[in-house]
């Protein structure tokens, strides 16, 4: 393993001392782009371990979210624990957690007292209320911010129930706001001359604010959005459809010269003279006969047919994949989306790659997540603490 960092936040050490799921995504993020992340982990092993599946034993979430980090264990509910922590705040830029409010300071590691050890420090407090309100004290996790947001209220079928995600959504969303929030505390504090501060992220609110303009429109004019499956409320037709041999796919029309060529394509140019079709909003209403006609042309043709008649058109259309069509669409093997990653465990293991190219300074996925306590000697190591000491510690379960 090659503990050599590159990236442009090389040179910051963020302790991640978080579970399920956002805090960790922060660290990751965080790591990808070359930040020292210290995976701060209880010895008894962190909740990811145990989410989700495992090949032989080995968890496969946690090699994900635990990428590009070192791993040290640490209860920091003892005395000897806590200071342990406030020697490694000592020597860190970002310290991420996601305790219930008045756990860190019940543990005496309140962020007033970290900031008093490194003035320098950026506390992340994430949970699923924020620090303060009637909620604040409450378990909070994404499937709550993904229901109280309203977004489960608008997703799935009209005549359906409200339907939740099948994937961390709200942790993820509230994980890049997170790294988002890193990134302004540290400009502040490195180019404008700032301090170290504390970030109280509530994971029911980036969330919310994806949500768009649905506080505003009910604020001015009262109105509710509802479910309307794979519909959109700004345009039509957009829908999902099925080919002749069993796919699916899905088409946007967002602009209004995309619908114009959609509608042109399925043989339907006469629609595109109505006076309703010169917007998004007033398609809408003709959605019904709108999807009766590209969902017929669709229906009439096999997938490999309907995707290149709409690229020939210029038309915008997607077909729907699983997680073995993403492995092997040829977009993403260009763009090296999916890597493979070396790992102790496995052999090697694949995984979404960073999310975007930098040009100048590349992320870069060097290892995937470690075992417990892998590199305490490291760690601890490098704040003076001797193995006899370590030993002492391991046998009284703080490490």
């Amino acid at each position: 393993m090659d503990m050599d960092r590159s990236g442009p936040l090389k040179g910051i050490r963020v302790l991640d001392a978080a579970t399920l799921f956002a805090g960790p995504m922060i660290g990751m993020f965080l790591g990808d782009f070359g930040a020292e992340v210290i995976k701060v982990e209880h010895p008894r092993g962190d909740p990811v371990r145990l989410h989700g599946l495992s090949k032989d034993g080995v968890p496969l979430w946690w090699k994900v979210v635990a990428r590009n980090k070192r791993n040290i264990s640490l209860d920091f509910s003892k005395p000897e624990g806590q200071e342990l922590m406030r020697s490694l705040v000592e020597t860190a830029d970002v310290l991420i957690e996601n305790f219930r409010p008045g756990t860190l300071e019940r543990w005496n590691l309140s962020p007033d007292r970290l900031l008093e050890i490194n003035p320098r420090l950026v506390v992340v407090r994430v949970t699923g209320f924020g620090q303060f309100g009637p909620y604040s004290h409450r378990p909070g996790f994404g499937t709550l911010a993904e229901s109280m947001s309203g977004f489960a209220y608008i997703t799935g079928d009209p005549n359906g129930p409200p339907t939740l995600p099948a994937l961390a959504l709200a942790d993820g969303i509230a994980a890049l706001a997170g790294t988002n929030a890193v990134m302004y505390a540290l400009y502040n504090r490195d180019a404008r001359g700032g301090k170290g501060q504390v970030v109280d992220l509530a994971i029911i609110e980036p969330i919310l604010t994806i949500l768009g303009s649905q506080p505003t429109v009910y604020d001015q004019l009262g109105i509710i959005q509802g479910r309307i499956g794979n519909r959109s409320a700004g345009n039509a037709p957009r829908n999902t459809y099925k080919t002749r041999d069993g796919k699916w796919v899905a088409i946007s029309t967002s602009a209004q010269s995309i619908a114009e060529r959609v509608m042109q394509l399925v043989g339907h140019p006469e629609m595109i003279d109505e006076p309703w079709f010169r917007s998004g909003g007033e398609r809408v209403k003709h959605a019904d006969e709108l999807d009766a006609a590209v969902g017929g042309w669709i229906a009439q043709r096999d997938l490999d047919e309907v995707v290149s008649r709409f690229e020939e058109a210029q038309a915008a259309i997607a077909p729907i994949y699983d997680v073995s069509d993403v492995m092997k669409d040829p977009q993403y093997q260009a763009l090296g989306s999916i890597v493979s990653v070396p790992d102790e465990e496995l052999g090697a293991v694949k995984m979404q790659n960073v999310m975007f190219r930098m040009m100048g300074t590349p992320g870069e996925i060097r290892w995937a997540g470690r075992r417990i306590g892998q590199d305490n000697e490291a760690v601890y190591g490098e704040l003076g603490i001797a193995p006899e000491r370590l030993a002492e510690l391991r046998e009284k379960g703080v490490i």
